[in-house]
């Protein structure tokens, strides 16, 4: 067929580090393939995932503040997949593969953010369900409860995609086939990140994150008031980044494809000048945002609307109250894999409802739970 001949010479032209179509693995394989190479077909199953959707009123960083002009996790996402395609273009890597783990790379993030994370990784702790982690939930949305089917490529990616740390120098490590996948997962399902990305491409979105969020957050922090202006990063940022978004992905970018290697060792990496920079500009923001006290003001009721919301979601389903929430806009809905609930402990699915929930609708079951519903006339 014409289609697979122009895909094949195509990909010819890739650097021989780059992932091909014909070597993507799904686990089932319920559907052939159609005129779309694998790795674009697993980027539009995701676009069209009940999980995808709920980016869209998701905190990136600025939780509880009103402002249309700031960054959400929808917002996000689309940053990384341009930036992680840019530089994919220039290595001659796989862009159809970068787009769709940059698409779903943050698919198991829940509301107010990494405070949310650790708000919800504790009492998955108390009920014995082990940490949570959002690298982890992205996998399980896809291949377990919504069940996609997405290449392993895709799906290893997305679950090594964190970990800003490890943005030294990076070179794929081969995953050798679904039981290693399964067991990768595992390991970073305990705590334990299991090396990196088993692509280049996988790696690139790595970076890309950290491109993406690390100049928008300052620019953000200005918008919102907890920063004078971007004159305030330390001087040896200025020397290096300069003083707004543009100029610190650019000099970002640059960076990496001067000193990456796409041809012979197969590696991604920052010079050392500005991996220390980064580095200290990191540090910068986790003080004056991150951990800044206007922001972290509401964090206890935060933390006490979590504890509400798992504890009432918790009696619902092991009273089997099929009337809960829960139940009808989660376990019991179609788009949800039966194997999936059927196998899933009570925690596990209140774990997996609270953090596909939007910030908005977080808040609105919260209110449910605690506000007393008033009748309006009469008795139904």
């Amino acid at each position: 067929m014409q289609i697979y001949r122009y895909t094949h010479q195509r990909e010819a032209l890739l650097s021989p580090h780059a992932a091909r179509s014909d070597q993507a693995l799904r686990r089932k394989n319920r559907k052939p393939e159609d005129i779309r190479t694998p790795y674009s077909r697993d980027a539009d199953r995701i676009i069209h995932t009940r999980a995808y959707t709920r980016y869209i009123d998701k905190t990136q960083v600025f939780y509880l503040i009103e402002n249309d002009h700031i960054t959400h996790r929808v917002i996000h996402v689309q940053l990384v997949s341009k930036i992680a395609r840019t530089i994919g273009r220039c290595l001659r890597l796989n862009e159809d593969l970068i787009e769709a783990i940059a698409l779903g790379h943050d698919i198991g993030h829940i509301p107010y953010g990494h405070f949310g994370e650790s708000c919800l990784s504790a009492l998955c702790e108390e009920h014995g369900i082990g940490k949570f982690f959002h690298n982890v939930k992205s996998v399980r949305f896809l291949d377990q409860i919504e069940d996609q089917d997405l290449t392993m490529q895709v799906l290893d990616g997305i679950l090594c995609h964190n970990g800003e740390t490890d943005d030294v120098r990076i070179s794929p490590e081969p995953c050798s086939g679904w039981p290693a996948f399964d067991r990768k997962t595992e390991a970073n399902a305990e705590g334990t990140r299991s090396g990196a990305p088993m692509t280049l491409e996988g790696c690139v979105v790595k970076f890309a994150d950290t491109i993406a969020y690390i100049g928008r957050d300052l620019q953000d922090a200005q918008e919102v008031g907890l920063i004078h202006d971007m004159n305030n990063i330390p001087p040896e940022c200025k020397e290096i980044f300069g003083t707004d978004n543009r100029a610190i992905i650019d000099t970002l970018i640059h960076d990496l494809l001067d000193n990456s290697d796409a041809d012979e060792e197969g590696f991604i990496t920052y010079s050392p000048s500005v991996e220390h920079a980064l580095a200290t500009l990191r540090a910068f923001s986790r003080e004056r945002i991150y951990d800044n006290p206007k922001l972290t003001a509401e964090r206890e009721k935060i933390r006490t609307m979590y504890r509400i919301l798992f504890s009432t979601y918790l009696s619902d389903v092991e009273a089997d109250h099929r009337g809960s929430k829960i139940f009808t806009e989660f376990a019991g809905s179609p788009w949800v894999n039966r194997d999936y609930v059927q196998s899933t402990p009570p925690a596990g699915l209140v774990r997996d409802f609270i953090a596909g929930m939007t910030d908005r609708y977080f808040l609105k079951r919260f209110e449910e739970c605690v506000i007393p519903h008033r009748v309006e006339g009469s008795f139904p």
